[in-house]
């Protein structure tokens, strides 16, 4: 599939977690709905993703880390982030500033580019009460992050999050 020109390009950062593997749905919601796509993965969600078959789906490879020396750089930079699914980890290094990984680097630039971000976070009920947790959630609203979630996880709620970037970054109607 080749990326279509004039769509506005949704960087979906995908983290380890359980339901990973089928970042291909949102990938082909988010088609259907007006977006190009990328995939950038943490090193932990590397290993959950069918790397041919995202790559089939978006048109473009799937990045996890820092370009090398030499090395070209990606055409166009997206437009939009979405973060599903977004793990305990993820969430607190991202709320700190902490910059680790090609993903987490991603992220923390995001907010001084003003880029539209949704975030879906995938954490049981174990991680999700430790205080850590809701201060970086709320740290992430503070800084204009989409912060989506509730009692089952749904690829979609992040389009939905950010349909109004999406218009207005020109993608129109579906």
């Amino acid at each position: 599939m080749t990326p279509a020109a004039g769509r506005p390009l949704l960087g979906v950062v995908v983290c380890g977690a359980g339901n990973a593997g089928k970042v291909g749905t949102l990938l082909l919601q988010a088609r259907r709905r007006g977006w190009e796509t990328m995939v950038i993965a943490t090193p932990a969600g590397l290993g959950f993703l069918d790397r041919a078959a995202v790559e089939a789906a978006t048109g473009r490879p799937v990045r996890s880390a820092w370009r090398l020396p030499g090395e070209e750089r990606p055409p166009r930079d997206p437009d939009a982030l979405a973060v599903a699914p977004a793990t305990f980890n993820t969430v607190n290094k991202w709320a700190a500033g902490i910059a680790d990984t090609l993903a987490l680097g991603v992220l923390c630039g995001a907010y001084g580019k003003g880029l539209p971000t949704a975030v879906l976070p995938a954490v049981g009920p174990d991680l999700a009460a430790h205080p850590a947790y809701a201060r970086s959630l709320e740290a992430l609203r503070t800084m204009g992050v989409l912060v989506g979630g509730g009692a089952a996880f749904r690829w979609g709620e992040a389009l939905d999050l950010l349909e109004p970037a999406r218009v207005r970054l020109g993608g129109g109607r579906p």
